[in-house]
């Protein structure tokens, strides 16, 4: 195994804010969110459970904004393959494409 410490290339703004995720407030949003959300992928209606699995996600990147970070109508479910896959690699490009919601019929809301 390897031991060797990764450099972490947040921005300082990224650090400052990355303490929210540790906090007891941060904790119960997330149950609030995993249970509005029915603990289901917003984006490919996958049940999620498991450690791991379910992502909070901010559907508008925060960027350090309180009003945004602890906005819950900002927040969703996604599942850990739509999460690391599709929604980071908009977010890296910066070419973020609308995030499509399915509903309960199978069709985009």
């Amino acid at each position: 195994m390897n031991n060797i410490a990764r450099r972490d290339d947040r921005s300082p703004d990224a650090l400052s804010y990355r303490r929210h995720y540790k906090t007891a407030r941060w904790q119960k949003l997330r149950w609030s969110i995993l249970v509005r959300d029915m603990f289901t992928c917003q984006r490919c209606k996958r049940i999620v459970a498991g450690k791991g699995e379910a992502h909070c996600d901010h559907k508008t990147p925060h960027k350090g904004k309180d009003e945004l970070f602890w906005n819950a109508d900002n927040l969703i479910i996604l599942c850990a393959n739509c999460h690391n896959s599709a929604k980071q690699s908009e977010e890296r490009t910066g070419k973020a494409r609308p995030l499509i919601i399915i509903g309960t019929d199978g069709w985009p809301t």
